[in-house]
């Protein structure tokens, strides 16, 4: 097969607004390296990782929700990992295509193969050291571009009859969901609050704490409320109770797993019973919260933060995907070329779901 040697691709020139998105057409498409191949992208999701580090919002200086930071200069720690991120990048974590090349010491069986990003870049020799790892379309460029390269490992074969914008909504958002309710030990005993369950891994955390046999109580505004009821939840409160204690009523509220935080998060600890367990992967409405250590000890209660997932959370994931266990939330595709559209549109919060561009 005879690739060409320059790609279509949005870059990312440096940390701001939209205008740091510059749409190239003769981009230089990249070789793999030893090890690697090369993705044929047919789709990429959109991520909240995407807008954050384009704006520098992991900057201990911006206290506000996302989208606060846009336009601030860049910060000593303005990406997820705290260290400064290279640019020009092409960002864009949940890629999903085809291998059309193999680097050295690749099967050439590989080519051909339909894949799904496993996005985290992890030391061979120290798979399990969170210190040592990286994010695709963060610490090297990723998949809002025709062509991509990656570690053969991180590019996982999919059997599926799922479209290629559908599997795009998978990898960040539930590998990230998956990660949370691993780290906090979700099982069949548990009964699970979801603030932002329509979002994208709102909605993974709906099904899969679901598929693990949790009961399973969503918080959504009432105009997203009937799509997250296909997702199936045991009970589903609005975004915003006026007293989230008073809605919950009987249920005994055992984990939180949260991407949200903002004015609600004291009101999600205080609902949680003695020996209860928040974990958190996320802060869309805010990172700044207000914590009474009383409630922390008083009731045993147990704080996980989700960042860098076990390795073995994304092959548990596309078994679940091939299974037909979890179904895509595509809330709606854009040409990659209107990727600053996209990404308005996704962090105006007005869809249930996640968004894809196609290049």
């Amino acid at each position: 097969m005879t690739l060409p040697s320059t790609m279509q691709a949005m870059v990312t020139m440096g940390h701001g607004g939209y205008d740091q998105l510059v749409w190239h057409t003769d981009w230089p498409r990249p070789d793999p390296r030893p090890g690697e191949v090369l993705i044929r992208v047919r789709a990429c999701g959109l991520n909240n990782t995407d807008i954050n580090t384009r704006e520098g919002w992991y900057s201990k200086a911006v206290t506000g929700a996302t989208g606060a930071a846009s336009g601030a200069p860049a910060k000593e720690d303005p990406s997820w990992g705290g260290a400064p991120i290279q640019f020009p990048r092409i960002q864009g974590a949940d890629a999903v295509g085809e291998i059309v090349a193999v680097g050295a010491g690749v099967s050439l069986d590989r080519i051909g193969q339909r894949v799904i990003t496993d996005n985290w870049l992890r030391d061979p020799e120290a798979p399990e050291d969170k210190e040592k790892t990286g994010y695709f379309g963060s610490e090297r460029d990723g998949g809002f571009a025709e062509y991509a390269a990656l570690s053969s490992e991180n590019a996982v074969r999919i059997r599926s009859v799922l479209s290629d914008a559908e599997l795009a909504t998978f990898s960040c958002s539930y590998s990230t969901a998956e990660g949370m309710l691993t780290r906090a030990s979700v099982g069949a005993n548990d009964t699970v609050l979801v603030p932002g369950a329509s979002g994208g891994v709102g909605g993974a955390l709906v099904q899969l704490a679901k598929l693990r046999g949790a009961r399973v109580i969503a918080m959504a505004s009432e105009a997203k409320q009937a799509a997250v009821a296909e997702l199936g939840p045991d009970l589903i409160l609005p975004r915003h109770p006026e007293n989230l204690r008073a809605a919950l009523g009987a249920e005994r509220v055992s984990v939180v797993a949260d991407v949200v935080g903002g004015p609600i998060w004291p009101e999600l600890i205080d609902c949680l019973v003695r020996g209860g367990r928040y974990t958190c992967s996320g802060a869309i409405a805010g990172p700044m919260v207000e914590l009474d250590l009383r409630t922390f000890y008083l009731r045993d209660l147990t704080f996980t933060g989700s960042t860098v997932i076990a390795p073995e959370v994304m092959t548990n994931l596309v078994r679940y995907i091939e299974a037909g266990q979890v179904r895509p939330l595509l809330a709606a595709t854009y040409p990659l070329k209107d990727l600053a559209e996209a990404q308005r549109a996704f962090a105006a919060k007005m869809h249930a779901g996640n968004i894809v561009v196609l290049p």
